[in-house]
């Protein structure tokens, strides 16, 4: 038995075996990373305070956004067309290796000497020159997984990924315990992706070996030219995500940033469920649509109602508990992010049945329609942060994230309505009256004080029940899996 799950788990055998193989170690690599690295943020947040803890995420939001930058999501490109090539797949890899290692430079030189004029914080530009220290060595651990990805080899990445959050979380646990300050938990991040790296070189030596020996000028405009929608896309919705802090850092205080950071967590922990959700349904949906639009229609319909199934009773049980949430993670210090955590519970209906509608788009190689719902986004969060931000400070932030949400996903959906019409709304006339109802049942527990996680649960069992009592099929087709 032993034997048969090392070979399932570590070797490539049938294609199906080593589809579900992969799915697998993504999906493994991502939920035990993050649930680390949850840890950590929450013992952060309420060691440094919400001024520190603001001056942290601003900088950490920064290194995200130059991460995107200096990828171009080149890795989407170039694992297909070293495919179709083979004999090329070194000079493919090498190329980019190069036009890699160039964009790092100039995000690092960005962080360094461009970022501190976005920012009024101190503490924050003091933080510039480690973050990007985390930019350099997280971006070539990334360019490890292009090569890990292409060779089919995930659990390479998935235990990469575990092992780099767990470094990250015991290093910043310890450091912070010994001296509690930003630069402690910065330092503990660039030991932390430095080592993640260093295992990625060890374990792919041969390739990255190689990676300079085979450039190949001739192939940087094709690359490029390539990967240009898919990195115009990308930065497109790197602006809409990571906006708000940026631009809260540049109008507002430190301690407002953390606020709003902190009510961001939780509400982005959640998307990443949507996101997991989405893409182990993207096969099916892909295959589906080889036979007609009718099968692409019927699988699109069910996993837009199971995935508002779950967004229901999350959105609304946060918006109504989201003072004793924040209360619980965070502390009493973070009550004042509790209004944005509220409003950005809301975006949780709009996310879920939202993923499965982009993937579906991508399932009838539509990508191109992304940019121009990117930049909807894009520009409209920018807009509506200089009109509500000065006056209504984080709660106006996450205000604009959700008419923004609301404006680029309306469109996504008109797009895939053009495509593939299909209907939700008869399919969830149950789960809304069994969510308005919870919602009651859980306004009356909080308001007679029942403890936080006696409410969750209570409010869950009476949800779950209500869809059973009316013979809710997508529930009780789950029950029966």
């Amino acid at each position: 038995m032993i034997s048969k799950i090392k070979s399932f788990l570590f070797e490539n055998q049938t294609l199906k075996q080593t589809i579900a193989k992969n799915t697998f170690w993504l999906f493994f690599g991502q939920i035990f990373g993050r649930l680390l690295r949850a840890g950590l943020i929450i013992y952060a947040a309420r060691v440094l305070g919400p001024s520190s803890w603001g001056a942290f995420s601003y900088v950490m939001t920064l290194v995200a956004f130059m991460t995107i930058l200096s990828d171009m999501r080149m890795g989407a490109i170039v694992t297909p067309e070293s495919a179709k090539n083979p004999e090329f797949s070194k000079k493919y890899f090498s190329t980019v290796f190069c036009i890699k290692l160039v964009l790092l430079t100039v995000g690092m030189l960005l962080l360094i000497f461009g970022a501190p004029y976005l920012t009024n914080i101190p503490e924050a530009q003091t933080l510039l020159p480690l973050a990007a220290l985390i930019l350099f060595f997280d971006g070539l651990r990334n360019f490890g997984f292009v090569i890990s990805r292409a060779k089919e080899k995930m659990q390479l990445e998935a235990l990469n990924e575990i092992t780099t959050n767990f470094l990250i979380t015991v290093l910043g646990l310890l450091f912070l315990y010994l001296i509690p300050t930003s630069q402690s938990l910065a330092i503990a991040y660039i030991n932390g992706v430095a080592i993640g790296f260093l295992a990625v070189l060890l374990a792919l030596k041969e390739h990255f070996y190689s990676s300079l020996a085979n450039f190949d000028k001739t192939l940087i405009k094709p690359i490029i030219n390539a990967s240009l929608p898919f990195a115009l896309a990308s930065f497109l919705g790197a602006i809409m995500i990571n906006t708000d802090l940026i631009m809260i850092g540049w109008m507002r205080s430190a301690d407002e940033v953390g606020f709003y950071s902190a009510a961001q967590k939780p509400v982005q922990i959640f998307y990443t469920i949507a996101s997991l959700f989405a893409v182990s349904i993207f096969p099916a949906l892909t295959k589906t649509l080889k036979d007609g639009l009718g099968g692409g229609k019927r699988i699109l319909e069910k996993a837009v109602s199971m995935s508002l199934l779950a967004a229901i009773p999350l959105s609304l049980g946060g918006i109504i508990l989201g003072d004793q949430i924040i209360n619980l993670v965070f502390g009493s210090q973070y009550s004042a992010a509790t209004a944005s955590f509220q409003i950005l519970m809301i975006t949780i209906l709009i996310i879920f049945p939202s993923v499965i509608v982009s993937n579906s788009i991508l399932a009838h190689e539509k990508q191109k329609s992304f940019i121009a719902f990117s930049m909807i986004g894009a520009i409209g969060n920018i807009i509506f942060n200089f009109l509500l931000i000065p006056a209504f400070g984080i709660a106006g932030a996450s205000a604009s994230t959700v008419i923004t949400q609301i404006l680029a996903n309306y469109f996504i959906w008109k797009k895939m309505q053009s495509v593939n019409p299909f209907s939700v709304l008869p399919n969830i006339k149950k789960m809304i009256f069994a969510g308005i109802i919870m919602a009651i049942f859980t306004l009356i527990l909080k308001f007679i004080g029942t403890p936080l996680l006696i409410n969750i649960f209570v409010s869950a069992g009476i949800y779950f029940l209500l869809l059973k009592f009316q013979k809710e099929k997508l529930f009780l087709s789950l029950r029966g899996l």
